[in-house]
C-alpha cells in the first residue's frame, strides 16, 4: 500500500499460477519507488522458448525493470523514457541470452507506471494486456500484437472467433526476436478514485469478457480480485490452462 497526493491511496496485488503446464514461464511484479510516495511500476512478462528459455526471457524483463526503476527520478527523467528503455534493454539482453543457449528465448511485456501526480503511462509488446477501468466500465485496453488481432482489425474475424482461433498464439511482435519489437504506448492524464489498472498474460484474459473483469475489479480489493480471477480461470481452463499472471493497482479515496 502506498499513498498518493492528499485524499488518495494506491492498493495493489499480484497473482501467478503455473496452470497445467510443466514449467512456469510467466513472471509478474509490482514495484513501489523507494524515494517517491505514490510511484508504482507493474510488469507482466510471458516467456516463450524451450524448457528454460522462456523463463530466462521473462526473468530478464523483471531484472531490467527493477534496475531501471531503482534509478528512476521523475525530476530528470520522463516516465515514457523509462518504459521505452525497459523494452529496448530487455529486448537486447534476451537476444544476447539466445546467443549463448540452444533455446530461442522470447517474451511479451505489459507494464504501467503510475506517477505521484496520478498520471499513468503504459507500454506493451505481444499479447499480454493492460486494462484501464473506471468503476466497472472499461475505458481502454491494449490491442494484441498477434496474427488473430490483425485478422480482427481487417474485419476477417470477430472478437469471439479470435478467442478460439487455432493460431491465436502466433505473435507479430515480442521481445528477443531478430526484428525490433512492435510496441504500443498510452498515457492516462489523471487517474481518479475508482480507477483500476490490470496487466495480465493471455493465460488469464483468455477466459473472461471485458465486463466480467470490470465487475470483479470494481467490487473487490486487488488481492481478492486477483485470487478470484485466477480461481475462475483455472476452472474454465478444464485442465488445459496456460501459465497465468496478473498485477492489479486501484486508486482509492481516503475516508
Amino acid at each position: 500500500m502506498t499513498r498518493t497526493p492528499p485524499g488518495f491511496r494506491l492498493s495493489a496485488a499480484t497473482g501467478i499460477h503455473r496452470g497445467d503446464r510443466l514449467y512456469q514461464q510467466d513472471q509478474v511484479q509490482v514495484l513501489t519507488h523507494a524515494r517517491l510516495s505514490g510511484c508504482l511500476l507493474a510488469v507482466v512478462a510471458d516467456g516463450m522458448g524451450g524448457k528454460s528459455g522462456g523463463r530466462k526471457a521473462a526473468d530478464q524483463v523483471m531484472l531490467t525493470a527493477q534496475q531501471l526503476f531503482e534509478r528512476f527520478s521523475p525530476e530528470s527523467e520522463l516516465p515514457e523514457s523509462l518504459l521505452d528503455q525497459l523494452v529496448s534493454e530487455a529486448h537486447l539482453m534476451i537476444k544476447l541470452t539466445a546467443l549463448s543457449a540452444e533455446e530461442e528465448p522470447h517474451s511479451t511485456v505489459a507494464a504501467f507506471l503510475i506517477s505521484p501526480d496520478r498520471h499513468c503511462h503504459w507500454i506493451h509488446s505481444g499479447d499480454s494486456r493492460i486494462y484501464h477501468y473506471r468503476g466497472p466500465n472499461l475505458v481502454k485496453r491494449t490491442m494484441d500484437h498477434s496474427y488473430v488481432q490483425r485478422l480482427v482489425d481487417e474485419g476477417q474475424l470477430s472478437e469471439a472467433e479470435a478467442s478460439s482461433h487455432p493460431q491465436s498464439n502466433l505473435l507479430t511482435g515480442c521481445l528477443g526476436t531478430v526484428a525490433e519489437p512492435t510496441i504500443s504506448t498510452h498515457t492516462i492524464d489523471t487517474l481518479t478514485p475508482g480507477d483500476t489498472l490490470m496487466c495480465c498474460s493471455d493465460g488469464l484474459w483468455h477466459y473472461f469478457s471485458v465486463n466480467e473483469i470490470g465487475t470483479v475489479l470494481h467490487s473487490l480489493p486487488p488481492r481478492e480480485a486477483a485470487e478470484l480471477l485466477i480461481s475462475k480461470a483455472r476452472q474454465r481452463a478444464r485442465g488445459g490452462g496456460d501459465n497465468l499472471s496478473l498485477a492489479i493497482a486501484k486508486v482509492e479515496a481516503l475516508d
